[in-house]
């Protein structure tokens, strides 16, 4: 009599990268900090080391409840000899104690048994009263948007890749993950914002964030745009908006189909095509300069984008089948529900070119929308539809239950 054979077992799952995100001041001046985030079970913690202006409540330090960072600032110090000539720099914080916060907080985590990768924001900046705004983005009517870095320059393109350079030359780095290193636009958090009284939808935030400083007019024109024509186009479709006059003209067509009929199909190829390269080139020569100074094989690179790649947000748009051959992957925004997770995932990996991983970005703060049932269905979701790692935010700001929540997801993963 034949037996049975026993089923086959089910395939084992490869275990996600996991990493917590966490400000220096989480770990400065709190002795526990260090064994706590070691406690949580991820592989490493990616700590701020440029990142611009904020308000955070810290609810665990023994030392304080709040921190005001004012403005955009680099939590170690300068390289002078790296940084003569630069016509942009990130300004020196003073709100904490230590000169190399980032390097004081990184020493205290590797005690712990703890790598730090670096959290580098490049193009989203606050600058702070009297700093100097000549390299921001200005819109169609001229106004300045100084909390965003306009990449076409080539000042900003230095100022990226000086960073990225002595950023990847610290021997207490263990990565990197770049955030708004692209284009960034109009979308902005800011102190008191009253900016919601016309509503804009994404075609239309899109040519609110269209930069038409000096060095983009070259770029348009290199790209058979001309700066003016555009510039009147993109004006008369707005000023249509604004009057209330042309609200929800093109309502029920798809976002690019909509920036397609506000300004053309040519010009509005041509558009996107100039912008698509003025970001791949800043991006490639990110990874250039951290190629420079550490290998792949020890020095993981990624960046912050999402599929969408016209659009201009932290999490800047981006075509991942043309990120540099050097990185190593992108962290897209999955904060929402599960579906919209799975999908944002899944067009990132499909789009990818070879070798590119895809890294969903997770909620875990309950006070900003995040709940235990709703993350396990995302994480379930996003390892399906093909990531390969989880960034959790934030371990700093986390309470005792977001704690437990954090715990859960690295442990899930």
């Amino acid at each position: 009599m034949m037996q049975t054979p026993d089923a086959a077992p089910e395939p084992a799952v490869a275990p996600l990268d996991s990493a917590a995100y966490v400000y220096p001041w989480d770990v400065l001046g709190d002795p526990a900090a260090p064994e706590v985030l070691a406690g949580l079970g991820v592989g490493h913690v990616t700590l701020a080391a440029v990142y611009h202006a904020t308000r955070v409540l810290t609810p665990r330090h023994p030392g304080h409840r709040v921190v005001v960072a004012d403005h955009s600032a680099a939590y170690f110090p300068l390289d002078e000899a790296r940084w003569s000539g630069a016509a942009l720099r990130p300004r020196r914080q003073t709100w904490l104690e230590q000169d190399d916060a980032f390097g004081s907080a990184a020493k205290a985590l590797a005690s712990a048994g703890v790598p730090a990768h670096a959290w580098v924001v490049f193009n989203h900046v606050d600058p702070g009263p009297g700093a100097d705004v000549g390299a921001a983005v200005v819109n169609a009517y001229g106004d300045v948007y100084p909390w965003t870095l306009c990449p076409a320059r080539g000042e900003v393109r230095d100022y990226a890749v000086r960073i990225a350079g002595q950023v990847a030359g610290r021997g207490d780095v263990a990565g990197a993950e770049f955030e708004a290193c692209g284009w960034y636009g109009f979308d902005h958090l800011h102190a008191h914002d009253k900016v919601a009284g016309v509503p804009l939808d994404q075609a239309e935030q899109f040519l609110f964030s269209l930069c038409f400083c000096v060095a983009c007019d070259g770029e348009y024109r290199e790209a058979g745009v001309d700066p003016a024509e555009l510039r009147s186009v993109v004006r008369t479709a707005l000023d249509g908006v604004f009057s209330g006059e042309s609200s929800g003209a093109h309502s029920g067509v798809s976002e690019r189909s909509k920036i397609d009929a506000l300004l053309g199909p040519d010009l509005a190829s041509a558009v996107l095509g100039m912008r698509g390269a003025v970001a791949d080139r800043l991006r490639t020569e990110v990874v250039e300069a951290v190629r420079d100074r550490r290998s792949k094989a020890d020095f993981p690179v990624l960046f912050h984008g999402q599929p969408i790649a016209h659009r201009s947000t932290a999490f800047t748009g981006l075509d991942s089948a043309t990120l540099p051959g050097g990185a190593d992957g992108v962290v897209v925004n999955c904060w929402g529900s599960a579906e919209d997770a799975a999908e944002t995932v899944r067009l990132t990996v499909n789009a990818r070119r070879a070798g590119l991983r895809v890294v969903s970005g997770m909620l875990a703060i309950g006070g900003m929308g995040a709940n235990a049932q709703n993350a396990a269905r995302v994480l379930a979701a996003v390892r399906s539809a093909g990531a390969s790692g989880i960034r959790i935010y934030h371990a700093g700001l986390a309470g005792a239950a977001d704690l437990d929540l954090i715990r859960g997801l690295a442990a899930a993963g």
